[in-house]
């Protein structure tokens, strides 16, 4: 049976991630919620255990659940991203854990790159630091749409309210500067439970939900992009077999938008216009498909189409350009060699590209641009003009992450080298 949109909207999967400063204690609160909401398998719970009693715990250590390195044990702190996955009665999740130390900024902006939602944990004692400001500005750059501020230890300051209050008008002082629209504030005690799975019998005066039923609960359907139909083109299929002897699809990852058989489309960057005859999936035809259905879509004219082409709607076309101004977070440890040629990578399209020109840069730490700095080393976070080869089919990063994302690499050494969003 076939699945509508406002089906899949009922059913979703929520990505998170979770940022915060060394020793906030992001692991222990993934801990926590994997831990209260039964999501952890027997025997992980018992090498844990035993783990634990090594080290001299009194209690089962949560954060273990998360860190798994053998560096991030024995340092006690989070390096790589680590990804976790847990299912609720009412939703799906994807947890990235993401370090906080400011050396794997660029480890967050990669965990943080395809998150519906960001959990912020703030240490209670500690109020909103420098750590917290670069955590919420990166969030707010990436463009994630809900952002849940954990105001964390509440134990320690006897589940004080003011302690509690105090984080949030400084938190709130700082991100009116910022493109969030929506923030929540939640405080809690990752260690002993409170406000995470279940409500905290010590802070009454906290009147809102738990963090689980948040995240149950956050309305994640209007976060994508509905309205601009794109559908970046993978491959051409022409199976040439018995009752497909002129078929000629193009298959792709819709990625954003709805499309319908009938539509009058256009295919950029030539030009060319058609209506879609028929949208095929491995289950059979469909009379709608939309993000981020995996589909092949074949058209009532014959156009020359291959990998990178873009089917749009004929009334609402992406932007062609190869003069585009990007956001880019510069992941390489080896800085950035000027005017060098790097391979670019926008949706199924890849081409050449060339960073022309680096008109600032931001210290994340006080939101400056530095215009006089010109050199991109690893966690800088810029605003660049790149030229590409060909055009690219984009759109802004704010409208559409997935039109609005590119990435560059080194084709020397195939590394990845840059991360960067649309203006």
């Amino acid at each position: 049976m076939k699945k509508t949109i406002m089906e899949i909207d009922k059913n979703q999967l929520l990505r998170f991630t979770t940022a915060g400063s060394v020793d906030d204690g992001k692991s222990t609160l993934i801990g926590r919620l994997l831990f209260d909401s039964k999501s952890i398998f027997e025997d992980q719970i018992s090498a844990v255990e035993t783990t634990s009693k090594k080290k001299g715990h009194e209690g089962v250590d949560l954060a273990l659940f998360t860190d798994g390195l053998r560096d991030e044990r024995e340092q006690g702190i989070t390096i790589d991203v680590a990804y976790r996955y847990f299912t609720t009665p009412k939703r799906k999740f994807i947890i990235a854990d993401t370090p906080g130390h400011i050396q794997y900024t660029r480890n967050m902006v990669t965990g943080a790159s395809t998150a519906n939602a960001a959990i912020i944990l703030v240490d209670a004692r500690h109020g909103v630091i420098e750590q917290t400001k670069r955590h919420a500005f990166i969030a707010s750059l990436l463009q994630i749409p809900h952002i849940i501020v954990c105001v964390n230890k509440m134990d320690l300051v006897d589940f004080d309210e003011k302690a509690y209050n105090n984080v949030i008008s400084q938190f709130e002082e700082f991100s009116s500067k910022l493109l969030v629209r929506d923030v929540r504030f939640i405080p809690i005690s990752a260690l002993l439970g409170d406000n995470v799975v279940n409500r905290s019998e010590d802070m009454d005066w906290y009147q809102g939900a738990p963090l689980l039923h948040t995240l149950e609960t956050l309305h994640i359907s209007s976060d994508v992009n509905k309205v601009d139909a794109r559908f970046p083109v993978q491959t051409v299929i022409r199976p040439q077999r018995e009752g497909y002897i002129d078929y000629r699809g193009y298959a792709g990852r819709i990625a954003s938008g709805i499309f319908r058989p009938g539509d009058e489309v256009t295919v950029m960057p030539s030009g060319f216009t058609s209506k879609i005859s028929s949208i095929d999936t491995f289950d059979g035809p469909v009379q709608e498909a939309f993000v981020p259905m995996s589909v092949t879509m074949t058209l009532e004219d014959d156009i020359d189409i291959s990998r990178g082409d873009m089917i749009v709607r004929s009334n609402n076309k992406a932007e062609a350009s190869q003069d585009v101004e990007v956001m880019l977070c510069w992941l390489n440890d080896k800085p950035a060699k000027p005017r060098a040629k790097y391979a670019i990578r926008h949706t199924t399209n890849e081409q050449l590209a060339m960073i022309k020109e680096v008109i600032y840069k931001i210290d994340i730490n006080t939101l400056e641009r530095k215009s006089d700095d010109t050199e991109l080393n690893m966690n800088d976070i810029c605003k660049v003009k790149i030229r590409t080869t060909k055009p690219l089919m984009i759109d802004p990063y704010r409208e559409n992450r997935n039109t609005g994302s590119i990435i560059l690499i080194d084709e020397s050494t195939n590394e990845t080298v840059a991360a960067g969003m649309v203006v």
